[in-house]
């Protein structure tokens, strides 16, 4: 389990206050108000095996690009890179949808890493999530459900992340590969035994944090 102080906490020491230009203290206040949002002030419990947490606090990338964020994570010892040839992680943009949605920092609640929708295509994906009141994670989203949970990436349960696409076919996915957590695509046609597709219940209002001049 991991509060929203632990998932605070592991920002901190990961430095995100400096990514937004702000002290460790500033950070930590502007976060406090999403604690209004977690069911009876609770922490996250993180079910590996069922691909669930409660909440996952998110950073968005406007802030917080995924290439800086993304070597940040680390499972087992191996820190996560970045296979995107021949796009780069700001290629992937949040579907407009969802961009009216999502401020500077959030709460994702009732995460799902996708154990339903394996060797799913997307088509078949959204219109199971469409069904079950379900919104797909963006890729940010995604780096943000791994910074504090690195082991809901787990072999043959790994995936995509359909809230992030391109003006092409690559949907982006975290995988492992040698045991080492890995950001990449996937053509939007070909199914994968060992990918699904992550998706969240709802996104809180979103806050904004307060920077020095």
């Amino acid at each position: 389990m991991k509060s929203l102080d632990q998932q605070i906490d592991t920002l901190v020491r990961l430095g995100y206050p400096d990514m937004l230009s702000c002290d460790a203290p500033t950070f930590r206040e502007s976060l406090m108000p999403l604690s209004a949002y977690i069911a009876n002030g609770c922490p996250a419990k993180s079910d590996v095996a069922e691909g669930t947490v409660d909440f996952v606090l998110v950073i968005h990338a406007t802030i917080a690009l995924a290439e800086n964020t993304l070597p940040l994570i680390e499972r087992q010892g191996k820190p996560a890179i970045a296979r995107l040839f021949p796009r780069r992680p700001e290629f992937f943009k949040p579907l407009d949808s969802l961009s009216d949605a999502i401020g500077d920092a959030y709460l994702l609640l009732d995460v799902d890493r996708g154990n339903e929708t394996l060797n799913m295509v997307p088509v078949q994906a959204e219109e199971r999530l469409a069904t079950s009141g379900r919104t797909p994670l963006t890729m940010e989203e995604g780096v943000a459900l791994l910074t504090q949970f690195p082991d809901q990436l787990q072999p043959n349960r790994c995936f995509m992340m359909l809230g992030s696409r391109g003006p092409d076919k690559r949907v982006p996915a975290l995988w492992l590969s040698r045991k080492q957590p890995k950001l990449g695509w996937c053509w939007e046609g070909n199914p994968h035994t060992w990918l699904g597709f992550a998706s969240a219940r709802e996104r809180s209002p979103s806050i904004r944090f307060a920077r020095a001049d």
